[in-house]
């Protein structure tokens, strides 16, 4: 029997608040000084929450498996990232508004820097979204259609955007056209299912066709294309847990991810600055508190830090989350869960298989064994490691949302 099909059944309502803060990437490994970037960071809020709260470790996925974003918050929202496969191309299509119907193929695309067929930069040097806009209307404007099949690109936030092909027979059985490391040959899309051939042949070819175009534009002089993707079929997240829920973030991925699964996504005005955005993501939550029983708030860099290799930024992030838990804190939720999607350790520079930081706060917690909220606290902790499927379970039961299961 599937997870959600189980639980659903025990699900019983109340009036209990919860929220689910996710500092992407928040795991780390040991760096500076020999700390990770969770016991570098000065964080006297978290660190007094840990010691009321339950403390451990959780596996997005398997053990050693390095996760993708996708799969990572799927874990946290109750699915099983296995079962449960999805292309980050629907997340980001989605989160941007993006229509997509049964004869859409979307994928998520990244502006890069080439010389000559070497991937210099897989993300162009972060450019501003106002080049990222130009390069898409000079796309759109240059390359309408490719062997019949529609083609259209959709601008995200710095060197991200979405692909979308329509056509008929399209197929979203592809490898990504992407060698995930700077400095690498690029890689163009193969099929895994031969009927993906015609879908395949036309990304190659919109590839090569920005190439051409792109070659004189600065930073941005090509693009690599991944997460290719069909919209799929999910439990919905509120039916199953009988939970009015609503979605806090920034980022068009995570936005994506929240409106697959049925959440509510709220709107959170655009602040450049970490500390003014964090800002406008807790007016946010205490304007919409009274309207809904879970709350998905995302965090976004902890983790673009952590693939920079930038342990001091990284640090500086958890600082400024421990700096806003007093805020979250007065709004009284019955629970709270801190937690990471995935690890992305500066050391590493990138995602990581290593397990999650995890704390669950609730006046029914067992706390005491750990003070702390960093990696080797919540080794100590009172929930052991277990797998980031079954935190939903936890906070729904710390909410006294389940009822008993048997006589």
């Amino acid at each position: 029997m599937d997870i959600q099909e189980f639980v659903g059944k025990l699900v019983v309502k109340n009036d209990t608040k919860i929220i689910l803060l996710v500092m992407d990437g928040l795991g780390g490994a040991p760096n500076l000084g020999g700390m990770t970037e969770l016991e570098g960071a000065n964080k006297p809020n978290l660190d007094l929450l840990a010691k009321s709260s339950d403390l451990g470790l959780s596996i997005p996925v398997l053990p050693g498996i390095t996760p993708g974003s996708g799969p990572g918050h799927l874990g946290l929202f109750g699915y099983d990232p296995v079962k449960y496969q999805i292309g980050r191309g629907i997340l980001e299509a989605l989160g941007i508004g993006i229509d997509v119907s049964e004869k859409d193929v979307v994928a998520r695309g990244n502006f890069a820097t080439f010389k000559g067929d070497i991937v210099v930069d897989r993300r162009a040097g972060r450019p501003a979204t106002e080049e990222n806009v130009k390069a898409c209307e000079k796309i759109n404007a240059n390359i309408k259609e490719i062997d019949g099949v529609k083609v259209h690109v959709y601008p995200g936030i710095e060197h991200r955007f979405v692909l979308k092909l329509t056509g008929e027979g399209l197929s979203d059985e592809l490898t990504d056209a992407d060698p995930q490391k700077d400095g690498e040959k690029m890689v163009y899309t193969t099929v895994t299912d031969p009927k993906a051939k015609k879908t395949s042949d036309i990304v190659n070819k919109f590839i090569k066709q920005v190439a051409e175009l792109l070659k004189d534009n600065g930073k941005i002089t090509g693009c690599l294309v991944r997460g290719f993707s069909k919209h799929p079929i999910l439990p919905k997240f509120p039916e199953v847990y009988k939970l009015r829920s609503a979605a806090i973030a920034t980022y068009p991925m995570y936005r994506g991810l929240a409106k697959l699964v049925g959440m509510d996504i709220l709107d959170v005005p655009h602040v450049d600055d970490e500390e003014g955005s964090l800002e406008a993501e807790i007016k946010v939550l205490r304007q919409n508190y009274n309207k809904y029983d879970f709350f998905y708030f995302h965090v976004k860099h902890t983790d673009s830090y952590g693939e920079d290799g930038n342990f001091l930024a990284k640090v500086d992030v958890i600082e400024i989350v421990d700096r806003a838990i007093p805020q979250i804190m007065s709004l009284k939720p019955d629970v709270i869960a801190i937690t990471g999607d995935h690890s992305t350790p500066s050391l590493v520079g990138g995602h990581s298989w290593h397990p999650v930081p995890l704390l669950i706060h609730s006046k029914y917690s067992r706390y005491g064994l750990a003070d702390r909220f960093d990696e080797k606290s919540c080794a100590r902790g009172s929930l052991g490691t277990i797998e980031a499927k079954h935190i939903m379970t936890l906070l729904m039961a710390n909410a006294m949302r389940l009822e008993k299961y048997g006589a």
